[in-house]
């Protein structure tokens, strides 16, 4: 791969480094990487400029540092073909502060992107040569194909094996990418549907929706698979996204793996089309400069429904950004559960005890003995993050677990399994949610079923925390007899028996009575 490298100040050269990747060196030592050295990343599209410094899990990033600034580079480039002299100064003045916030954080290394905008203007090499002069930032210009490569693999980062098409819509262009599971990308299309475009096409709504449509049936040719679902990426998406959750009151305000059916979106872009600005603004929260791309990138949406017609849609608000990084992960690393490695992570960073999750887990794993793996990892998550809010202030450590987890940026997490965690993590330091603040709407998104196990599991940490152990394994161990309505705690040696004490076998109650079980302890030490 080519990797843009400023040279001297007023010049640009291209080295080939294909061990590399795009940002000029090894982002992980080894297969094996757990964690990730500080990296930044800024990408200059059509509508924003945005830097992102990710930090932590190696397979999960955490954003460090993020920013954006809607310049619109791309707006009026239909009718000119250069950048908008406006957005261009802005966003120099943003790149500016962008390349000092990194010299300043210790951000190394930082790879700088361009797309669409940039990538066809007619002044796009003069507007690199500016960027260098003045910041020193290189930009390396990203093809559209590439891109659609890239933010496929930026979905890929937070659904390992994910599959059906991925959209992301920018200021000036769309690319569509096929996800054919096991992390493999098929074929790849680059088209000028972005909202900033489409403003520049001449003979009003009607030109602008039959433009729409024979663009959208050249991609439907291209993709003719019977493709189930549908990833949207990109602000104009999000946006809608938004709008759509206020329209139905829904509980959980996080976009990433957020689901809507064709049929909710549909209504949601007749929503739109009757809301003035200024009321979407107020409700969503989205800004203005966003929201006036809205009503284009809703016509574009519809008619994707309409051609395509996916059974499911879900926002990912991953993409280009982080498919870069996930392009220089190793296969290993790529295969590994993204919620596990940031939990395992964070851990390590910020428990008293770390290791002691694992073997937790392995202590309250008889408790579930029909959980399918998908439920596992989520016990195995809770186990990892039991004790990583120690920190917090006694009387509101139980709502702070819950807060974390339901709204941690983290991917592979559908928005039911951050309620299920949040609330197991919440009863791992309070037994009950009586005085507890926290959005009780939240709970609509689980079963009743999955409500019980989650208070289930997370008495069964409070209750397992007890035993601070080495390996708590080694002193006793939990079974449930059901068919004598019992639920068993073996005690192995001396230490399990000193540990056992008054609040210990308090909680050991409190976990059998919400199994609906009645408490024994089974001394096994003469028999060992």
């Amino acid at each position: 791969m080519s990797i843009v490298v400023p040279a001297e100040k007023s010049e640009l050269v291209v080295e080939d480094h294909p061990e590399w990747g795009p940002f000029g060196a090894p982002l992980f030592d080894a297969d094996h990487a757990r964690s990730l050295s500080r990296v930044g990343v800024i990408d200059i599209g059509s509508n924003s400029v945005r830097m992102v410094v990710f930090d932590g899990a190696a397979r999960s990033p955490a954003y460090f540092y993020n920013e954006k600034i809607l310049c619109g580079l791309g707006e009026g480039f239909a009718e000119t073909g250069r950048l908008n002299p406006e957005g261009r100064q802005r966003a120099l003045v943003a790149l500016r502060r962008f390349a000092t916030l990194c010299k300043g954080m210790g951000v190394a290394p930082l790879l700088t992107v361009a797309t669409a905008a940039v990538r066809d203007a007619q002044d796009g090499a003069d507007f690199r040569k500016d960027v260098l002069d003045q910041t020193g930032l290189a930009i390396r210009i990203v093809t559209g194909e590439e891109e659609a490569r890239l933010s496929a693999q930026g979905v890929l980062l937070g659904w390992p094996g994910a599959y059906g098409l991925i959209c992301d819509i920018g200021g000036s262009s769309m690319e569509l990418a096929a996800l054919e599971g096991g992390g493999s990308i098929g074929r790849r299309r680059s088209v000028d549907l972005g909202p900033l475009k489409l403003m520049g096409i001449t003979g009003g709504k009607r030109a602008i929706k039959a433009h729409i449509k024979a663009r959208i049936a050249d991609l439907k040719a291209e993709f003719p698979e019977d493709h189930q679902r549908l990833f949207l990426v990109g602000g104009s998406w999000r946006a809608i996204a938004r709008v759509d959750m206020e329209r139905r009151g829904y509980p959980l305000k996080v976009l990433h793996e957020y689901r809507m059916t064709p049929k909710a979106i549909l209504e949601t872009i007749k929503y739109i089309a009757k809301t003035d600005i200024e009321t979407l603004r107020a409700q969503t929260g989205t800004s203005l400069e966003r929201l006036r791309l809205v009503p284009l990138a809703a016509i574009v949406l519809k008619e994707l429904l309409r051609q395509l017609k996916p059974r499911d849609v879900a926002i990912s608000s991953y993409g280009i950004r982080e498919g870069l990084l996930y392009e220089q992960m190793s296969e290993e690393l790529r295969q590994r559960d993204p919620l596990i490695e940031a939990a395992r992570h964070a851990e390590a960073m910020s428990a008293r005890i770390p290791g002691f999750g694992r073997k937790l887990y392995h202590f309250v794993e008889p408790l579930f003995p029909q959980a399918k793996p998908a439920k596992k990892r989520l016990i195995r998550a809770a186990c990892l993050l039991h004790d990583v809010s120690w920190r917090a202030h006694p009387d509101y450590r139980a709502e702070t677990c819950f807060d974390n987890a339901t709204r941690a940026n983290l991917g592979g997490l559908a928005h039911w399994e951050r309620v299920y965690l949040g609330l197991a993590l919440l009863h791992r330091y309070k037994s009950n949610r009586e005085a507890t603040h926290f959005d009780t709407n939240l709970l609509t998104l689980l079963r009743e079923a999955e409500v019980q196990e989650a208070e289930i599991l997370g008495r069964a940490m409070r209750f397992g925390a007890m035993l601070t152990l080495e390996k708590p394994l080694d002193h006793c161990y939990l079974e449930v007899n059901r068919r004598r309505k019992k639920l068993i705690l073996h005690l192995l040696s001396d230490a399990a028996d000193d540990l056992f004490g008054e609040v210990a076998q308090a909680r050991f109650g409190a976990l059998a009575l919400s199994m609906g079980l009645t408490p024994a302890v089974t001394d096994e030490r003469s028999s060992r």
